[in-house]
């Protein structure tokens, strides 16, 4: 009696995942960010850098959604030279981190999607250059900037074409990223600023498991 009540309570478990599974919608993504970083005296998204990745989405309803990403995301800042001479102003931070955003997701008649949500960065490379020269103390391991990010995020998605969609997001720190000290453009003096990223992330998502899961819905 014992064995047939186990083996009944292991397949209702099995059976729940199953419907639970065919609910869940995959999708990957490909895009880039545009980006800058408060507080450092260079102004502007002028940063170009790679956001590509995959997520899971588990629908709630027809409405609403929760979406869980894994993404490579390059951050930081950029300025061109501005003068003729060795110390010419220009400035390049690459910030590159694994992400893991958390998405909370509400679908307005199948065609517009708003979200928000938060997401945690791993800091995996790093590279200053200032003056066309490569500052070699900033690295992982010097401390100058955190290892980690965290970051609030407001998205609106739109569909493209069938599993096409196309994806805009803005980002920003809700923590400094690093505590520096800069020369201010006013005053000319040092000054201590802490500093946080921002950007805008332009991507083009493709979608998997979507008639499934709305059969799967419908069923239940």
């Amino acid at each position: 009696m014992k064995r047939i009540l186990l083996i009944f309570i292991l397949l209702t478990i099995l059976g729940n995942f199953t419907t639970q599974a065919q609910r869940i919608m995959g999708a990957v993504f490909t895009g880039f960010n545009a980006s800058q970083v408060d507080g450092d005296e260079v102004y502007g998204y002028k940063k170009f850098g790679l956001n590509i990745g995959a997520a899971a989405i588990i629908p709630i309803d027809d409405k609403w959604s929760i979406s869980l990403e894994n993404a490579y995301s390059e951050k930081g800042a950029h300025q061109r030279p501005r003068f003729l001479d060795s110390l010419d102003g220009s400035y390049d931070l690459k910030l590159n981190y694994l992400e893991v955003p958390l998405m909370v997701h509400f679908t307005d008649k199948d065609i517009v999607t708003f979200g928000a949500g938060m997401s945690w960065g791993r800091l995996i490379g790093i590279s200053e250059q200032r003056n066309g020269y490569q500052m070699k103390g900033t690295t992982l391991e010097s401390g100058i900037y955190r290892n980690a990010d965290l970051n609030l995020l407001l998205d609106v998605r739109f569909r493209l074409y069938k599993r096409f969609h196309f994806d805009v997001r803005y980002a920003y720190s809700l923590r400094p990223i690093a505590t520096r000290e800069i020369i201010d453009s006013k005053t000319g003096y040092p000054n201590i600023r802490d500093q946080y990223n921002g950007l805008f992330s332009f991507r083009v998502m493709y979608k998997f498991n979507e008639q499934i899961s709305e059969d799967s819905r419908r069923n239940e």
